[in-house]
């Protein structure tokens, strides 16, 4: 490397020069500093790849000390979290298909008594299996728990009752996803993930791309109001949006063989909804950033906690809980658990409002930013 001619004053006007203008582009520095350490803070706190105090139900028929040693020792488990006695088997069903139960234990009548007896009774346990992940470690667990809570009341002339083998028929029923097949979980998903990068990242860069082709003065001399100007944006988006959904779908139903049991009408309502909320967010971004370079910054600065915090790469109810909190104000949250639920589950509008309200209420409050920031370009 030739240093003939090098001048060090001029290489540090440069240099100077350079910080200068981060120090004036404060957005495009906030995002060098802040996206790093959002890395940091959450792969090093927030992920949890085995969840504990998974939410458990439990229909007790059997009223009796060894049942309600079993029920301690799930409570006494990191894994189990017993949130709910509940008094049928139609209520088990009601909690699944809310999300309220990822487990639920069945203890039948003349539970204790079977076992005294030597008969071996069974015990059912099911698991919401839509995300096979978040299941697997606990019912990898299930025995020992089982194990251990049954040896403390077989004692004295009972011993012989808890032998190696254990003394009852444990019977594990993955529900929605029998199999635990991965691809059931990842590909409708991939629906949600792609959906908020494209949708995103096409309209934040709209404004922007005209700002900078110096088309936006012709727009701004337009009498359309800002709310006609957003929304005429974001029509052709949805039509594209509504396109990758149908193209996803397809690949999900006949290469990948993922059920689809519930209403294609009704998912096709909720995606309409998720794909408004998230050009909403885009068409905002657009309306902040100065330029190209800064709109794409802050779609991945959206984009990254959507994947991390979201429970779609990694468990949900394994996260502590201000990283469900946070996980819980992001659109793909609840649109995974609606996708999910409509697909494997076959979820109404009834059990889906709980997760479809804080779309809406996300996009209420997005677009009312939006317009603010957009009136304040106008000035």
């Amino acid at each position: 490397m030739r240093l003939d001619g090098f001048s060090l004053r001029r290489w540090v006007g440069i240099m100077v020069k350079e910080f200068t203008q981060l120090r004036r582009d404060r957005l495009t520095f906030g995002m060098i500093i802040g996206i790093p350490v959002m890395q940091l803070l959450l792969f090093g706190f927030a992920i949890n790849a085995d969840p504990k105090s998974l939410p458990t139900a439990v229909l007790s028929q059997d009223n009796s000390q060894v049942a309600r040693t079993l029920v301690s020792a799930l409570q006494a488990s990191q894994y189990f979290r017993v949130v709910r006695h509940a008094e049928s088997e139609e209520e088990l069903d009601t909690l699944f298909a809310h999300g309220e139960a990822q487990f639920a234990l069945t203890i039948p009548p003349g539970f204790e008594r079977g076992l005294m007896r030597g008969e071996r009774p069974a015990l059912l346990l099911e698991a919401d299996a839509t995300d096979p992940t978040a299941t697997a470690n606990a019912l990898g667990a299930l025995n020992g728990i089982a194990r251990s809570a049954l040896a403390h009341d077989l004692k004295g002339v009972l011993a012989d009752r808890a032998p190696e083998e254990l003394p009852v028929d444990l019977r594990v029923q993955r529900r929605y996803n029998p199999e635990g097949i991965t691809a059931y979980n990842i590909v409708p998903g991939l629906l949600g993930v792609i959906l908020t990068m494209t949708m995103i990242l096409m309209t934040g860069l709209a404004m922007t791309r005209e700002r900078e082709r110096g088309t936006f003065e012709n727009l701004l001399a337009t009498p359309a109001l800002p709310i006609e100007v957003m929304t005429g944006k974001i029509v052709p988006y949805i039509l594209i949006g509504l396109i990758q959904v149908t193209l996803i779908l397809l690949a999900a139903r006949f290469i990948f063989f993922v059920p689809m049991v519930g209403s294609l009408l009704l998912l096709y309502c909720v995606v309409l909804v998720f794909i408004a909320a998230n050009l909403t967010l885009g068409i905002t971004f657009s309306s902040i950033a100065r330029n190209q370079l800064q709109a794409m910054q802050m779609t991945f600065f959206f984009f990254l906690p959507s994947i991390l915090l979201s429970g779609f790469m990694f468990p949900f109810r394994g996260m502590p809980e201000w990283a469900q909190a946070i996980g819980n104000v992001l659109p793909l949250t609840h649109f995974l658990q609606l996708v999910r639920g409509i697909l494997l589950k076959g979820d109404t509008l009834h059990e889906l409002w709980p997760q479809l309200w804080p779309i809406l209420a996300f996009m209420a409050a997005v677009l009312g930013l939006g317009l603010r920031f957009y009136k304040r370009t106008l000035d």
